[in-house]
């Protein structure tokens, strides 16, 4: 564990959420926690810690856990500029809120939230998150255009049937990263819980402060690990990476 420090001014600090168990990622029978499956020879929390250790300026990994685990600190032996706080909640916003009251950080530090299941992020796309963050007040994250033509569904049971078809180019898929001054995303974070909302991630909590984030070009292998699926295609694209470089 790292110790106690003050942030300079505007210090960019990293936060992430991994207080869960991924339940559709688990196979039938399996009990671990999907972020610290193994992946290319090591768990894939740490992957996704490394992949930010590897911009230099973030200046500290806070990585949120739940009050009973018990595997953090060995996955992330070693890590520098990584802290581990067991102040999980019971959902991921009560999480992330819970992690940045953790942070040693003023209002106007920035703070970017990242998946600890999305260890294929590129360190070009972080920096290049960072870079247009710096600059935008309503905060920025990574998103992929829709490829795919979107489909609004009418669901009744486990029918659906197709509403209508959604203009494409206003479509995007977040991903993580998400940048956002630490005094924006906890007054987000608190408006929706006092409202009891249940945002998803980062930036709809922070929209409905009536702010716009800006989208920043992501990558498809930053996807989110889910279902059983995909850690063999996150693997395979991790040992590419290591070979690679």
């Amino acid at each position: 564990m790292m110790p106690r420090m003050l942030s300079d001014p505007s210090s960019i600090f990293a936060l992430v959420p991994a207080a869960g168990v991924g339940r559709r990622a688990l196979d039938t029978g399996a009990a671990t926690p999907k972020q610290y499956r193994q992946l290319a020879g090591c768990s894939m929390l740490r992957h996704s810690v490394l992949a930010l250790l590897a911009e230099p300026r973030i200046a500290e990994v806070l990585v949120v856990v739940s009050p009973t685990d018990t595997q953090a600190a060995a996955a992330l032996e070693g890590l520098t500029r990584t802290r581990i706080v067991a102040v999980g909640g019971a959902e991921r916003h009560h999480t992330v809120a819970n992690g940045l009251a953790e942070l040693h950080a003023t209002d106007n530090d920035w703070v970017l939230v990242h998946d600890a299941a999305r260890p294929g992020l590129a360190l070009q796309r972080l920096q290049a998150l960072i870079d247009t963050g710096l600059v935008e007040p309503a905060g920025a994250l990574l998103a992929l255009p829709a490829a795919d033509t979107v489909k609004r569904a009418t669901v009744g049971g486990q029918v659906a049937h197709v509403k209508h078809t959604l203009p494409r180019d206003e479509i995007w898929l977040a991903q993580t990263p998400q940048m956002f001054r630490l005094g924006v995303l906890r007054r987000a974070l608190e408006s929706a819980q006092s409202l009891g909302q249940l945002p998803t991630d980062e930036a709809s909590a922070v929209e409905a402060l009536g702010l716009q984030p800006r989208l920043v070009v992501g990558h498809a292998e930053n996807f989110k690990v889910t279902w059983p699926g995909d850690f063999s295609r996150m693997e395979s694209w991790l040992l590419h990476c290591q070979r690679s470089g």
